[in-house]
């Protein structure tokens, strides 16, 4: 029987249960007594997480960071007595190089700056050009005639991420459509002190490749209104970005085998590679380490689930999503009864997204969350698709949850140099351990 039609055979065979409602929470209660006593109390996860992060910074793919980073884990999670495995993935590999950004109209300045993942670099030269300041695709269709030979700079203000980062994505071939020598985004962002924000972009093929980076919010406010003022600007530019050869890196998983049901598979985690600024301590090792906290908890209170919870720390989300796909075809003769993933910050928790809208499993998350996860306030189960890393499975039928969680502040910091663990609370983070484990608990003991 494919994956699929087991997973919903399980879904339908747990209507009856869930029809008198909150049966799990009192099936459960108990375990989850013990999960929030002991994660109240604990201060490893903090620490660990701090430890790495301090060490292991800018961990993009194919860096040796990376790779010395998930040597690093897998010795920890060794010394707690896990059997470690790993899957080895092929990750893309581009490369910052030095880069820089210098204003010499209407005033001389080096503005904070960093190109974004999958540029071009400006050919080994600096380039220099007068600006264009558009407010949106629309406005840079209006003025297209404006932008031949020129640095268009897209000067967005953040609305919701999904909406905004359009520009960063796409801004360098929209602006090459018009004759654009470069282009520079807006960082996507609601707030900064003059830090610029990295993170993914692409090209079109129809189009020439132009350089592409960000600046600060302040910056392009500032351009926008040099240009309103009718001032001439004048910006140049020097980028050393390339692409080298894909390189290897890997998966790395630990587990509790179930005791009923081995073969199928209840499995959480979060993404451990980063961009090169800043730790990647909320983008994404906090992901990963409240799912490893939450499995020590269920090994060293000796709990042995049903099913079999595993944690997946997943390699190379940032810039190509190897690790998630890796991960979906390395394990097809599995069956996954649901996949739980952790990737927007360890700050307090307010609940989970659930793929399911309205069937079975969406009940049992309510459940759960009604009664259980309550006791840190993350009682809110909204539709959703699920994580990054998480939607092959997804997309093969696989149940999927994120866990959400206040996060007002996560892009402030959001691919800076100001993704740090300071920016991170301990009994927030606990607490997230607290509600990554019960999640997977209870589905994996259905």
């Amino acid at each position: 029987m494919n994956t699929l039609r087991l997973v919903m055979v399980l879904v339908l065979s747990s209507s009856a249960m869930l029809a008198g409602g909150g049966e799990l929470t009192k099936r459960f209660e108990t375990d989850a007594e013990r999960m929030l006593a002991w994660t109240k109390d604990d201060r490893g996860c903090y620490s660990l997480l701090a430890d790495f992060c301090d060490h292991y910074p800018k961990r993009l793919s194919g860096s040796e960071n990376l790779e010395r980073g998930l040597d690093w884990i897998i010795g920890k999670m060794s010394a707690e007595g896990w059997k470690v495995k790993t899957q080895p993935v092929m990750v893309p590999n581009w490369r910052r190089g030095e880069e820089t950004l210098t204003m010499s109209k209407p005033i001389s300045r080096t503005m904070p700056f960093c190109g974004l993942g999958g540029s071009i670099g400006t050919d080994g030269k600096p380039l220099t050009g007068n600006v264009l300041v558009v407010k949106s695709f629309d406005d840079l269709k209006a003025r297209q005639a404006e932008a031949k030979g020129r640095i268009v700079v897209f000067n967005v203000p953040f609305t919701t991420y999904g909406q905004t980062v359009q520009y960063r994505v796409r801004g360098a071939s929209e602006a090459s459509k018009y004759g654009a020598i470069a282009s520079l985004v807006r960082s996507v962002g609601p707030y900064g002190i003059q830090t610029p924000h990295t993170g993914g972009m692409g090209y079109q093929n129809d189009v020439p490749k132009i350089p592409h980076g960000a600046i600060t919010m302040e910056d392009a406010m500032m351009m926008q209104r040099c240009q309103d003022r009718g001032e001439t600007i004048e910006l140049t530019l020097a980028m050393q970005a390339k692409w080298l050869p894909d390189a290897q890196s890997r998966n790395v998983i630990i587990e509790i085998p179930g005791s009923e049901k081995p073969n199928e598979v209840v499995v959480m985690g979060g993404h451990i590679d980063s961009w090169d600024l800043g730790t990647g301590a909320m983008d994404d090792a906090g992901g990963c380490f409240v799912a490893w906290r939450a499995l020590t908890m269920m090994k060293t209170l000796g709990m042995r689930p049903k099913r079999t919870i595993r944690v997946c720390f997943w390699t190379n989300e940032e810039n190509g999503l190897r690790g998630g796909e890796e991960y979906a075809k390395q394990t097809a003769n599995e069956t996954h009864v649901m996949a739980i993933e952790s990737d927007a910050g360890v700050f307090a928790p307010t609940g989970f997204t659930c793929s399911d809208s309205s069937g079975a499993v969406r009940a049992a998350a309510v459940d759960v969350a009604d009664g259980l996860l309550s006791k840190v306030n993350a009682s809110t189960i909204v539709t959703g698709s699920g994580g990054a890393d998480t939607s092959p499975l997804h997309r093969m039928g696989v149940p999927t949850m994120e866990l959400t969680v206040q996060g007002d502040r996560y892009f402030w910091y959001h691919h800076t140099e100001g993704d740090t663990v300071d920016k991170l609370k301990e009994h927030e983070v606990n607490d997230c351990v607290y509600a990554m484990a019960v999640a997977a608990w209870t589905f994996a003991n259905r």
